[in-house]
């Protein structure tokens, strides 16, 4: 938002009599709490847990480890070799985990 420094400064005072008669008007605007929102379609968008997904498909191609990929020790993440930060102990850390 930008600023508009020439224009003339309120003072403290002022600023908040503004404030509370701003506040005042939202107090009884009736529609000032009210949320545009679906429920349904709010509702759909959460998973529970325990729910049975079993005729759910998967919409994404799931490939295995390629040789040029490595999993982080600390946060389990399949990476690139690139991201590899360090080695310790035969365990990969990423630069991410490091």
């Amino acid at each position: 938002m930008a600023t508009d420094y020439d224009a003339p400064r309120k003072s403290d005072e002022e600023m908040s009599e503004d404030s509370i008669e701003e506040l005042k008007n939202r107090r009884n605007d009736k529609n000032s709490g009210k949320v545009d929102e679906d429920e349904v379609e709010a509702a759909e968008s959460f998973e529970l847990p325990g729910a049975d997904l079993s005729h759910e498909e998967l919409t994404v191609r799931v490939m295995p480890k390629q040789a040029n990929e490595f999993t982080c020790a600390s946060c389990f993440l399949v990476k690139s070799s690139s991201q590899l930060a360090e080695e310790r102990g035969g365990l990969k850390y990423c630069v991410d985990c490091v």
